[in-house]
């Protein structure tokens, strides 16, 4: 049977005349903030008291968008007689969002977790140089971190809580019975 001319036309027709129909789901966006899952790549927080300054992040970025600068100082013995040691400080942290593709490597790297994901993303600027943040910027941030997730009831605990829980059970064991055993009599002249 041979196709009737326009019927594709009129396939078209229809399917417009029904999507035209139905009530849109499309959320106003100003108006109507979204609703975001807790793990959204928003922007990137800095927890600058973790930092140590090992510029791994800065290495393993794949855009090159990170930018640290830090200088050594000397700090005293602990102890006296002992040697002076050297740490690295802080100067500069910042990163370039309009090179950044969030791939989240840098958090993921962080050895001392000093970067963290936030769900935060209204931070559009008219001016592409704003769109670095240096660190004052980023510890601003860090306080829209959420929480993380409560652990899970049924799973198995970590073994590093378990050595620790056994090891005070059994230093609260040993004081206790320290504490029942009674004292030795004294020799009775020596003063």
């Amino acid at each position: 049977m041979p196709p009737i001319p326009g019927a594709g036309l009129a396939k078209g027709l229809a399917v417009t005349l029904r999507t035209m129909t139905k009530k849109t789901v499309t959320e106003q966006y100003p108006e109507h903030q979204p609703e975001l899952p807790p793990r959204t790549r928003g922007v990137i927080g800095l927890f600058e008291e973790n930092c140590t300054v090992c510029m791994l992040c800065a290495r393993e970025c794949p855009d090159w968008c990170i930018y640290i600068d830090s200088h050594k100082e000397t700090v005293p013995p602990a102890a006296p007689g002992g040697r002076e040691r050297s740490r690295n400080v802080l100067d500069r942290f910042a990163i370039d969002f309009a090179l950044c593709m969030y791939c989240g490597i840098c958090i993921e790297v962080c050895p001392f977790d000093a970067l963290f994901w936030s769900p935060e993303f209204e931070y559009a600027e008219t001016d592409i140089h704003e769109l670095t943040h240096e660190r004052d910027k980023l510890r601003e941030w860090m306080w829209t971190v959420p929480a993380p997730p409560a652990l899970d009831p049924a799973a198995e605990e970590p073994k590093e809580l378990a050595a620790a829980r056994k090891s005070a059970e059994k230093t609260a064991a040993e004081q206790a019975a320290a504490a029942e055993k009674p004292e030795p009599p004294r020799p009775e002249g020596d003063a």
